[in-house]
Order: structure tokens, then sequence, then C-alpha cells
């Protein structure tokens, strides 16, 4: 219900937001937007929807339009507030800048506080284990570590025992490879809070201070993790819970990514064979009448599971690879595999509750007394380390012996040969469809729920987002939809220009062509934006024009020879001298970029940014779209291009007084029939089109 206490705290804020900011400039579509997010969230549309999808275009300042809503809403209701964004960037802009802001300008008292998962702290018993502390065997290492990882891992362990490091593997100075800490991680199996001993474990420390927050920032990978555990387990429950996913775009991304699993064949060999000599050692430690059942299930499966999984890479036939890959069309196996799928299932299943059930009888004798403490960790700690993996190994069978449903997308399910053990093979499944996840997950259990980005339309419509998403576009189902144009004037600040071509980006000649006509269009003195599809075509271009760059005395930086933020560092430098900087990148500067002002004014984007659809989980979808007479091309690759291209032409206007000009060297946009969608979803840019 929207109260007048609700209604007091956001004009409260909103005005003393006028006295903080120097040349505040009020904005009527953010006005708007923190209005319609309020009364979502109020439920004055619906009483139980309360949901809405917000586009809102740069400048509008949507983070502070949401924390303004939400914050009131919740603290005002006794909720909790989980913001959810794709990226660290827009992590650090919420916890260094926008939540300090808001706390000065608003009248409701609250904590916030960055989440993280387990993955990002260690545990501390495998780090006493592995670093050698007690006679520890360093059990967790499948090859000898070097003697520089061994003064790692005893120099991790001193600053934690003296309080000097806190276990958040990102707030250590140095980086610590993914080897080493994968040795030392915690996990849900070992590290358990029950235990006197785990109770001041990193994570179990930071969950503590997780409880009291009452905003809590996190990122999408996170909150599929919790909603993947039951919801409620590391982030605050669902029903209690207003989420807020700030680059929402991304979210149906992460959340298949979530969903989908992958394990070797005989890599998991090398470790089940290590189970099965440590079993013994792990029965040892409990009444042998009361694990005896348990010992024997897992010796069974072992004995089945072994010689299954080391057999299985030989039946397959070479010619069935294309490029290492082998995709089952339709998501369909071979009977053979299909039969052997279900027996894998089986077994992986059996050894992952019998695993479980022996380390729940070790930790049930030192609540007791039975064991001591100092003998039963480090079991717990390498049991929980096979569980991990063991749970993962039935996952994977469970999905690839799963048969299809009679309705909806089949699973996508493919070999890959490994490259890191020769004969292997890596098993991969994967949903094509995961908005129902999402739904059943989230948007059916929440209070509330805002997603936002500056681009969830595909073609002015946001039916492609709702369609990945799980959410409903039926007027009577209440989800609100909103979709506020940036403030930018872009009819006279910028222009877009399309230029004639010889050449369209599929014939041969066009990367010799497009290099001509890159330095054609390359603006001296300015700095300059060139976004390419492909790295292998802008490495192609760069070795071409470089050394006409050299001779002009222009400045050419490639986006991965160097870290992003040193290319930046002498991007802004450049500038600055007035000198002609020329920066190439890919997808990946083509979203999040921020160039303000002199730093970006002439952005050149050489091809519509289609994605090749190559990997076996867009190959399975096409197919799948097909299969029901659908264009996978129109369905999928157009709208996925749109966004793309809103998100790149994005990167020209940052903030209101910013001008420059975008050039797209790709006819298509004006020759093909669907090129007049995506011109039209495009900013009302001036336009010249030769």
């Amino acid at each position: 219900m929207l109260t007048t206490k609700i209604q007091q705290s956001i004009r409260t804020s909103y005005h003393n937001l006028q006295s903080q900011l120097d040349n505040f400039i009020p904005r009527r579509a953010q006005n708007y937007l923190v209005a319609e997010i309020t009364k979502t969230l109020c439920g004055r549309y619906h009483s139980s929807t309360r949901m809405i999808v917000a586009e809102a275009g740069t400048g509008i300042g949507k983070s502070l339009s949401y924390l303004m809503a939400t914050i009131p809403v919740a603290m005002l209701n006794n909720r909790k507030v989980v913001i959810s964004t794709a990226t660290v960037a827009l992590q650090e802009q919420l916890v260094q800048k926008d939540l300090p802001l808001y706390r000065r300008i608003t009248d409701q008292s609250f904590s916030f506080l960055l989440a993280k998962g387990r993955q990002r702290y260690c545990c501390a018993e495998k780090l006493a284990s592995a670093s050698g502390v007690d006679g520890g065997q360093l059990a967790m290492f499948t090859s000898k570590p070097e003697a520089q990882d061994i003064q790692l891992l005893q120099a991790l362990y001193q600053q934690l025992a003296n309080g000097q490091w806190d276990g958040d593997r990102d707030a250590w100075p140095t980086p610590i490879s993914d080897a080493i800490w994968n040795t030392i991680v915690s996990d849900k199996h070992s590290c358990n809070g029950s235990f006197a001993a785990h109770r001041t474990c990193p994570f179990q420390k930071a969950r503590a201070e997780m409880d009291k927050a009452d905003v809590i920032i996190a990122n999408h990978s996170l909150v599929m993790a919790d909603a993947d555990l039951g919801g409620g387990v590391i982030l605050p429950e669902p029903e209690n819970t207003l989420y807020v996913f700030d680059e929402a775009h991304h979210l149906p991304h992460v959340a298949r990514d979530h969903a989908s699993a992958s394990a070797t064949m005989k890599g998991a060999v090398t470790w089940l064979e290590k189970l099965n000599q440590s079993l013994a050692k792990f029965i040892a430690l409990v009444d042998s009448k009361r694990v005896s059942r348990f010992h024997n299930e897992a010796q069974d499966a072992l004995q089945q599971l072994i010689p299954s999984l080391n057999q299985l890479p030989n039946q397959f036939e070479a010619s069935a690879f294309d490029e290492g890959v082998y995709r089952f069309e339709h998501g369909e196996l071979p009977e053979w595999l299909e039969s052997q799928a279900k027996e894998l299932k089986q077994s992986s299943q059996k050894l992952n509750q019998a695993m479980g059930k022996i380390t729940d009888l070790i930790a049930e004798a030192v609540k007791d007394g039975g064991i001591a403490a100092r003998l039963a960790d480090p079991a717990l700690s390498e049991l929980g380390f096979y569980l991990q993996r063991l749970e993962n190994l039935a996952q994977v069978w469970h999905l690839m012996a799963e048969p299809n449903r009679e309705k909806g997308a089949p699973l996508a399910r493919w070999l890959e040969v490994s490259h890191e053990r020769e004969g292997d093979y890596l098993v991969n499944v994967s949903p094509l469809e995961i908005g129902w996840q999402l739904d059943q997950q989230i948007w059916s259990r929440c209070v509330g729920a805002v997603l936002v980005s500056a681009t969830l339309r595909a073609l002015n419509s946001f039916q492609f987002f709702c369609r990945q998403a799980g959410i409903s576009e039926k007027s009577d189902d209440g989800v609100q939809f909103l979709a506020l144009a940036s403030p930018f004037d872009y009819q006279n600040q910028a222009e877009l220009l399309i230029p004639q071509m010889d050449y369209e980006p599929q014939a041969p000649q066009y990367t010799d062509y497009l290099a001509g006509k890159i330095v054609h269009y390359i603006q001296p003195n300015k700095a300059n934006l060139v976004l390419f599809a492909s790295y292998w075509q802008m490495k192609e271009v760069a070795e071409k024009i470089r050394s006409q760059c050299i001779t002009k005395g222009w400045s050419l930086q490639l986006q991965g020879e160097k870290s992003r933020k040193e290319i930046l560092n002498q991007h802004k430098t450049l500038i600055q001298c007035e000198k002609t900087s020329i920066l190439f990148g890919t997808g990946s500067f083509s979203e999040g970029l921020d160039l303000p002002g002199a730093l970006l004014e002439n952005l050149i984007i050489t091809k519509i940014p289609f994605a090749v659809p190559s990997s076996p989980v867009e190959q399975a979808h096409a197919e799948y779209i097909q299969q029901r007479g659908g264009n996978p091309f129109l369905q999928i690759s157009v709208p996925e291009a749109s966004k793309k291209l809103v998100q790149s032409v994005g990167r020209l206007l940052r903030k209101e007084q910013d001008s420059g000009r975008v050039v797209i060297l790709d006819r298509r946009i004006v020759s093909k029939r669907y090129g007049k969608s995506l011109l039209d979803s495009l900013p009302p840019f001036k336009r010249s089109i030769e």
C-alpha cells in the first residue's frame, strides 16, 4: 500500500538531492520512473504481481531512481532489498557513490553491503591443510605444488590467522591463480556453520553480516546460485525481498548458464579412483555398524562408475565430431548412449547420496564427542572436495538421461574433445529456454521486482526480453512496462552517418576495403572508437592501417593488447594533449564503456553485430525454432543484433552536453528489409544516408 510515510520519504530525498548535487537538473523522466516503481511495488496496479520492467535511456539516472523508490517501500514494510547487477563496475558505483549519496539525502536509516558467493572466500580448514599446518598432507592437490605455491598458501594462512586478511579472494593484493584457489575455496559441503570451528570461517562471518543488512548488492550469478539452492540460503528469502535487477538484459543468459552442467569422462575417473583409495580412511572414523550400508553402496557405485566412464570415450567415432564438437540434434541421444546415461545417472546419484550419508555420520560423531575435531576436520574438508564434484557429476548424467518433454524446448546436449587430456571428452547439457525457471524461482515468489536497463527492448518491443525472462506480457497479469527515452537532444547533438559502400560484410574483399574506409572516417585530433564484430577482423584491419597511423601521428590501441585500464588511461592522456586517439574494440567495448565529453566524439561501427550461432546451445535453439516453423534469423539474430547495436551507439553520448558522430559501415541497415527495423530502434540522431 502506498502510504503517506512512503510518499513523504521520497519527497524528502528528492528535495535534499537538489541541495547535494552541483548543477542539479530536474528530470521529468527520473521523477516518473521513481513514481512508477513506487506505485508498482506498493500494489497500486496489481495486488499480487508487483513487477515493473523499465528501459531507461542513458542520462535519466536510473540507479538513484530505484534507490529512492525501493528503499523507503522496503524499510517501512520491514522488507529486504537485493540489488543485482551484471558487472563489477556497476556494483562499485552503487557501493562507493550512489548508496552513500542516497543515505545522505534520505530520512530512512538503513545498512548496505556487497554480497559475494562462497567461491570468493577461502575455507580456513582447507587453507590450514593445504599450507601444511599441523602436518597437513596437501591432499587437495592433483599434482605436486611448486615451492612458490606453498609459500603463497603459507602467507595466506598467516595473514588470515593474524586478522590481516579476511579470506576474500578479491582483497588479496596480488592475483591468486585458479589452481591454487580451487584447493582452498569454501564450499557448502566442507564449510559447516553448525561446527564451532567453522563459525569464524571467512564465509560464515560474511554471511552473518549479510543477515543484518537491509540492502544487499549482489550480481545475477549469486542470485541464481541462491535460487538454485531453494532461495534464502545465501541471500534473504524471496518471500521477504524486493529485487532490483539492474543491467537486467543479462539475466536470462546468466540463468541459463546456471542451469547448465558439464563434466569430463576420464578426468572424473581420476578423482573417483582417488576417492576409492580414500574410502577406507573415511569409514574408519565412524561406527562400523551404522556406516556399513553406505560403505557398501559407495563401493558398488564406484565399481560401476569407474569402468563405465573409462570405456565410454572409446565408443565415439572421430567422424561424428565437427571441429571437436559432437552435438546431438534435437537433444536426442543414440539408443546405446541413452541406455548408458541412465545407468550413469543411477550410479552417480547412488554414490553422491552414500558419500553424503558418510559425511553426515562423521559430522554427527564430532558433535557427539565420538571423534576429535582435529581428526574429523581434514576428512570433512576432503569429503567436501569430493561431494562438490559428485553433485556436479550426478547433475550432468541426470540431465543427459532426462527424456525430452512433450511441450517446450528440448535440452541441448553435446560432447567436446578435451584439450587437457588425450582421449577424453567433456559432456555438456544446457536448457534452451529458462524463463519458466526464473518465474518459478523468483517472479512468483518475491514481494516485488524491478528490472531496469538502458537496453531491454529489441526492435522497440519488450517481447523478446519477456520471452527469454519468463515474464508475462498480458495486461491482466499485472506486469508494468515502461520505456523512457534519454533526455539528450539527439537531433542537435549527434549525427548518424551511413556512407555509400562498395561491398557488404559477406564479400571476401570487405576486410581490405574496410581498412581504407576506417582511415577515411577517422577524425584527427579527436577521440575515435571503432567497434568490430570479430576479434580476427579487428586485428587484420589494425595490421593494414598501423603504418598509416604512425605516419599521420595517430595513436592506435587494440583491445586485448594491454589491460582495459591501461588503454583508457593512455587514451585520456592523448585527448588531454589534443592528439588523435583511436581505440579498436569488440563486443565488450560496446557495453559498459563510459567515455564522456571529449573522450569520445567519433564512433565507427564496422558491422551490424549479428551473432553467428556458433555455440552448440545457439545451434540447438535455432534448430528448435526451425522445427516449429519459425525463422531463427528473424526471431533470434535480428532482435539480439538490435539490442547490441543500441548498446554500441550508446557509447557516444554519456552526458547531456556531449556531442559527436556515429558512422555505420554496413549498408545492410538500409538495403535489407530487416534493416529498417534496426534503424528505427536507434536513438533519433540527425541522419545522413549517402
